[in-house]
Protein backbone atom coordinates (compact mmCIF):
# COMPACT_ATOMS: atom_id res chain seq x y z
CA UNK A 1 0.00 0.00 0.00
CA UNK A 2 1.16 3.41 -1.04
CA UNK A 3 1.70 6.06 1.70
CA UNK A 4 -0.94 8.13 0.16
CA UNK A 5 -3.38 5.40 0.54
CA UNK A 6 -2.36 4.62 3.84
CA UNK A 7 -3.05 7.96 4.79
CA UNK A 8 -6.47 7.81 3.57
CA UNK A 9 -7.40 4.76 5.44
CA UNK A 10 -5.82 5.68 8.44
CA UNK A 11 -6.16 9.28 8.83
CA UNK A 12 -9.41 10.85 7.17
CA UNK A 13 -11.33 7.62 6.33
CA UNK A 14 -12.20 7.18 9.91
CA UNK A 15 -13.62 10.31 10.19
CA UNK A 16 -15.95 9.89 6.95
CA UNK A 17 -13.71 11.83 4.92
CA UNK A 18 -11.64 11.42 1.56
CA UNK A 19 -8.69 12.47 0.58
CA UNK A 20 -8.46 14.24 -3.17
CA UNK A 21 -4.66 14.71 -3.29
CA UNK A 22 -1.81 14.66 -1.15
CA UNK A 23 1.90 15.80 -1.32
CA UNK A 24 5.05 15.31 0.23
CA UNK A 25 7.02 17.91 1.49
CA UNK A 26 10.09 19.30 2.90
CA UNK A 27 10.69 23.09 4.45
CA UNK A 28 12.94 25.13 2.36
CA UNK A 29 13.86 26.79 5.84
CA UNK A 30 14.13 25.30 9.08
CA UNK A 31 11.74 26.47 11.52
CA UNK A 32 13.01 26.79 15.24
CA UNK A 33 11.27 24.82 17.66
CA UNK A 34 12.09 24.72 20.74
CA UNK A 35 13.89 21.53 22.13
CA UNK A 36 10.86 20.11 24.20
CA UNK A 37 8.54 20.45 21.79
CA UNK A 38 10.83 17.51 19.39
CA UNK A 39 10.34 15.10 21.72
CA UNK A 40 13.35 13.57 20.09
CA UNK A 41 11.57 11.63 17.59
CA UNK A 42 14.01 11.97 15.26
CA UNK A 43 13.69 12.18 11.31
CA UNK A 44 9.91 12.07 9.97
CA UNK A 45 8.14 12.87 6.57
CA UNK A 46 5.69 15.82 6.37
CA UNK A 47 3.00 15.13 3.71
CA UNK A 48 0.20 18.47 2.98
CA UNK A 49 -3.13 16.60 2.11
CA UNK A 50 -6.40 17.80 0.77
CA UNK A 51 -9.41 16.34 1.79
CA UNK A 52 -13.17 16.32 1.69
CA UNK A 53 -16.21 15.36 3.99
CA UNK A 54 -18.38 12.96 2.62
CA UNK A 55 -21.54 14.39 4.13
CA UNK A 56 -23.00 17.45 3.12
CA UNK A 57 -22.42 20.43 2.92
CA UNK A 58 -19.01 19.72 2.02
CA UNK A 59 -16.12 20.63 4.15
CA UNK A 60 -12.65 20.38 2.93
CA UNK A 61 -9.64 21.12 4.79
CA UNK A 62 -5.57 20.99 4.14
CA UNK A 63 -4.07 18.88 6.60
CA UNK A 64 -0.32 18.46 7.93
CA UNK A 65 0.35 14.83 8.07
CA UNK A 66 3.72 13.57 9.74
CA UNK A 67 5.51 9.72 10.43
CA UNK A 68 8.27 9.07 12.30
CA UNK A 69 10.98 6.99 11.40
CA UNK A 70 10.05 4.94 14.62
CA UNK A 71 6.52 4.59 13.78
CA UNK A 72 4.24 2.63 11.46
CA UNK A 73 1.59 5.07 12.25
CA UNK A 74 0.75 8.37 10.43
CA UNK A 75 -0.12 11.52 12.76
CA UNK A 76 -2.43 14.22 12.07
CA UNK A 77 -0.68 17.60 13.29
CA UNK A 78 -1.61 21.08 12.02
CA UNK A 79 -4.80 21.80 9.91
CA UNK A 80 -6.81 24.54 8.24
CA UNK A 81 -10.02 24.57 6.63
CA UNK A 82 -9.99 26.01 2.82
CA UNK A 83 -11.30 29.18 4.11
CA UNK A 84 -8.31 29.64 6.02
CA UNK A 85 -6.16 29.67 2.74
CA UNK A 86 -5.04 33.09 1.75
CA UNK A 87 -2.67 32.88 -1.09
CA UNK A 88 -1.13 29.64 -2.79
CA UNK A 89 3.22 30.97 -4.00
CA UNK A 90 4.21 29.10 -7.32
CA UNK A 91 7.38 30.70 -7.22
CA UNK A 92 8.60 30.93 -10.58
CA UNK A 93 5.62 31.14 -13.08
CA UNK A 94 7.76 30.61 -16.50
CA UNK A 95 9.23 27.64 -15.60
CA UNK A 96 8.02 24.09 -13.08
CA UNK A 97 9.86 23.64 -10.11
CA UNK A 98 9.18 21.89 -6.97
CA UNK A 99 8.83 24.81 -4.26
CA UNK A 100 5.46 26.80 -3.47
CA UNK A 101 4.38 27.93 -0.15
CA UNK A 102 1.16 28.39 0.92
CA UNK A 103 -0.07 31.14 3.49
CA UNK A 104 -2.95 31.13 5.89
CA UNK A 105 -4.46 33.90 8.17
CA UNK A 106 -2.22 32.90 11.05
CA UNK A 107 0.33 30.82 9.13
CA UNK A 108 2.96 30.90 6.83
CA UNK A 109 4.83 27.47 5.19
CA UNK A 110 7.55 27.26 2.36
CA UNK A 111 7.81 24.09 1.28
CA UNK A 112 9.60 21.97 -1.05
CA UNK A 113 8.30 18.46 -3.03
CA UNK A 114 10.50 15.69 -4.61
CA UNK A 115 10.11 17.31 -8.19
CA UNK A 116 8.70 19.72 -10.30
CA UNK A 117 5.73 17.03 -11.13
CA UNK A 118 4.68 16.48 -8.01
CA UNK A 119 4.13 19.69 -6.91
CA UNK A 120 1.95 20.64 -10.13
CA UNK A 121 -0.48 18.28 -9.75
CA UNK A 122 -1.10 18.79 -6.14
CA UNK A 123 -1.96 22.86 -7.05
CA UNK A 124 -3.79 21.98 -10.16
CA UNK A 125 -6.01 19.63 -7.35
CA UNK A 126 -5.99 22.73 -4.98
CA UNK A 127 -6.90 25.16 -7.53
CA UNK A 128 -9.75 23.26 -8.88
CA UNK A 129 -10.73 22.48 -5.43
CA UNK A 130 -10.86 26.41 -4.27
CA UNK A 131 -12.98 27.01 -7.61
CA UNK A 132 -15.57 24.08 -6.44
CA UNK A 133 -15.90 24.56 -2.54
CA UNK A 134 -15.18 28.37 -2.19
CA UNK A 135 -17.81 30.71 -3.14
CA UNK A 136 -16.26 33.83 -2.17
CA UNK A 137 -13.08 35.70 -1.10
CA UNK A 138 -11.01 32.60 -2.77
CA UNK A 139 -7.37 32.82 -2.50
CA UNK A 140 -5.35 33.79 -5.08
CA UNK A 141 -2.36 31.99 -6.77
CA UNK A 142 0.42 34.21 -7.77
CA UNK A 143 3.49 33.14 -9.62
CA UNK A 144 1.82 29.86 -10.85
CA UNK A 145 2.26 28.51 -14.52
CA UNK A 146 -0.94 29.19 -16.63
CA UNK A 147 -1.33 25.20 -16.98
CA UNK A 148 -1.60 24.72 -13.14
CA UNK A 149 -4.36 26.68 -13.28
CA UNK A 150 -6.33 25.79 -16.07
CA UNK A 151 -6.06 25.07 -19.88
CA UNK A 152 -4.52 21.66 -20.70
CA UNK A 153 -3.86 20.57 -16.63
CA UNK A 154 -4.18 17.46 -16.31
CA UNK A 155 -7.51 17.43 -14.53
CA UNK A 156 -8.64 18.35 -17.90
CA UNK A 157 -6.54 15.64 -19.46
CA UNK A 158 -7.98 12.74 -17.23
CA UNK A 159 -11.37 14.33 -18.08
CA UNK A 160 -10.35 14.08 -21.83
CA UNK A 161 -9.23 10.24 -21.31
CA UNK A 162 -11.95 9.38 -19.55
CA UNK A 163 -14.47 10.56 -22.36
CA UNK A 164 -12.52 9.07 -24.81
CA UNK A 165 -12.17 5.69 -22.85
CA UNK A 166 -15.79 5.90 -22.57
CA UNK A 167 -16.31 6.91 -26.11
CA UNK A 168 -14.44 3.68 -27.50
CA UNK A 169 -15.91 1.67 -24.97
CA UNK A 170 -19.41 2.46 -26.33
CA UNK A 171 -17.98 2.24 -29.81
CA UNK A 172 -17.31 -1.34 -29.44
CA UNK A 173 -20.47 -2.29 -27.50
CA UNK A 174 -22.01 -0.81 -30.88
CA UNK A 175 -19.78 -3.11 -33.08
CA UNK A 176 -20.31 -5.98 -30.91
CA UNK A 177 -23.62 -5.96 -31.03
CA UNK A 178 -23.82 -4.87 -34.94
CA UNK A 179 -21.66 -8.58 -35.27
CA UNK A 180 -24.05 -10.32 -32.80
CA UNK A 181 -27.08 -8.91 -35.34
CA UNK A 182 -25.03 -10.30 -38.10
CA UNK A 183 -24.40 -13.48 -36.12
CA UNK A 184 -28.23 -14.00 -35.28
CA UNK A 185 -29.16 -13.16 -39.03
CA UNK A 186 -26.85 -16.29 -40.32
CA UNK A 187 -28.17 -18.06 -37.57
CA UNK A 188 -31.52 -17.36 -38.65
CA UNK A 189 -31.24 -18.29 -42.39
CA UNK A 190 -29.60 -21.86 -41.43
CA UNK A 191 -32.28 -22.68 -39.47
CA UNK A 192 -34.77 -21.95 -42.14
CA UNK A 193 -32.10 -23.47 -44.61
CA UNK A 194 -32.33 -26.46 -42.64
CA UNK A 195 -36.15 -26.84 -41.94
CA UNK A 196 -37.17 -26.02 -46.01
CA UNK A 197 -34.40 -29.06 -46.71
CA UNK A 198 -36.25 -31.24 -43.90
CA UNK A 199 -39.57 -31.04 -45.34
CA UNK A 200 -38.39 -31.53 -48.58
CA UNK A 201 -36.82 -34.84 -47.87
CA UNK A 202 -39.78 -35.58 -46.06
CA UNK A 203 -41.91 -34.52 -49.20
CA UNK A 204 -39.55 -36.75 -51.47
CA UNK A 205 -39.73 -39.74 -49.02
CA UNK A 206 -43.57 -39.73 -49.22
CA UNK A 207 -43.02 -39.54 -53.44
CA UNK A 208 -40.83 -42.73 -53.31
CA UNK A 209 -42.31 -44.50 -50.84
CA UNK A 210 -44.80 -46.07 -53.22
CA UNK A 211 -42.69 -46.33 -56.04
CA UNK A 212 -39.71 -48.59 -53.68
CA UNK A 213 -43.16 -50.99 -52.29
CA UNK A 214 -43.89 -51.63 -56.31
CA UNK A 215 -40.18 -52.14 -57.02
CA UNK A 216 -40.48 -54.70 -54.02
CA UNK A 217 -43.31 -56.45 -54.90
CA UNK A 218 -42.40 -56.81 -58.78
CA UNK A 219 -38.87 -58.07 -57.55
CA UNK A 220 -40.66 -60.95 -55.53
CA UNK A 221 -42.70 -61.51 -58.51
CA UNK A 222 -39.60 -61.97 -60.57
CA UNK A 223 -38.70 -64.38 -58.01
CA UNK A 224 -41.49 -66.58 -57.55
CA UNK A 225 -41.67 -66.85 -61.54
CA UNK A 226 -38.08 -67.91 -61.55
CA UNK A 227 -38.83 -70.53 -59.05
CA UNK A 228 -41.66 -71.66 -60.54
CA UNK A 229 -39.71 -72.04 -64.11
CA UNK A 230 -37.16 -73.70 -61.89
CA UNK A 231 -39.15 -76.84 -61.10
Amino acid sequence: MSAKSAINKEIFAPHDERMLGAVQVKRRTKKKIPFLATGGQGDYMTFICLSVTNKKPSQVSITKVKKFEDSSAFVRRSQWTIDQLRQVNGIDPNRDCAEFDLVFDNAFDQWVTSSAGEKCTFVQVLHHTCQRYIADRKPEFINCQSKLLGGNSILHSAADSVTSAVQKASQALNERGERLGRAEEKTGDMMNSAQQFAETAHKVRIYLHPICISFQFLFLVFISIGIAAAV
